[in-house]
């Protein structure tokens, strides 16, 4: 996998989207650019935006990982779990471009800034785009996971002073399967059981805002009451796991 190549692993949050967001980024490369070199540097990068959205840290920790790898002859492989990173660099890009950054649909392309730096940072270079699941146990995306949320849950001060943010030998770095991209059977298990629960039919929605829980038969209803506030909220599927939940939210206020 590392043999000649840089390896980059890149994740981005939003809270709220829009809302607080953060991205990291972690790249693996031969020490000096040198090729053959059987010594390897990490680097771990992060940031934070105020007010962004989710796909527009995505887009930044890949342009950030590509801002600070110098140009070489070795093949960069960017492992992201953004279905719309991954299709946006290497299909519609082309179609945007040629367009004048218009969709199919004629709307001006969302994100246009980010996506023109990202290919000019991507010029005259080896790019292999890669899909890595997200939550599944890819230590890689695990950990620009933490860094994009930490950035987004906290100041960047705050954040670098929590992550202590890697720079150093491959070798002395703490997460020994940086390099191993093969995903958890039990959280890939996890992950699909979360998915069929999105998807199945909400018996109501539950919101906690300022101390206060309240029940919602649509998430239109429960959007309105929590978007923009500091809130908790969760879909339910029954009566008995709404009052569960509603009881669960009352004690935790009470204590």
């Amino acid at each position: 996998m590392i043999h000649n190549s840089i390896i980059v692993f890149t994740d981005g949050s939003s809270r709220g989207n829009p809302g607080p967001g953060g991205f990291g980024a972690i790249i693996i490369a031969p020490k000096n650019n040198e090729v053959g070199s059987e010594n390897h540097e990490i680097r771990e990068v992060g940031g934070r935006e105020e007010h962004t959205t989710n796909n527009r840290m995505e887009l930044q920790a890949a342009i950030s990982a590509l801002s600070i790898i110098p140009n070489s002859e070795f093949i960069i492989r960017v492992y992201t779990d953004s279905a719309y990173l991954l299709n946006g660099i290497t299909r519609w890009i082309h179609g945007w471009q040629k367009n004048g950054w218009k969709t199919k649909e004629k709307k001006d392309v969302e994100n246009r800034d980010l996506w023109e730096s990202l290919v000019e940072k991507s010029r005259d270079r080896e790019i292999h785009w890669e899909y890595v699941g997200g939550h599944v146990g890819v230590a890689g995306n695990v950990r620009c996971d933490v860094i994009a949320q930490t950035y987004a849950d906290t100041t960047e001060v705050d954040a670098e002073k929590k992550l202590k943010l890697y720079n150093g030998p491959l070798s002395d770095y703490p997460i020994k399967n940086i390099l191993d991209i093969s995903h958890d059977a039990g959280k890939v298990k996890e992950k699909n059981t979360k998915r069929a629960r999105s998807s199945a039919k909400a018996y109501s929605y539950v919101s906690l805002v300022g101390g206060v829980v309240k029940t919602h038969n649509t998430w239109a209803e429960c959007e309105a009451r929590v978007k923009g506030t500091s809130a908790k909220y969760k879909k339910v599927l029954s009566a008995d796991e709404e009052q569960k939940l509603i009881a669960e939210w009352t004690q935790t206020q009470k204590r």
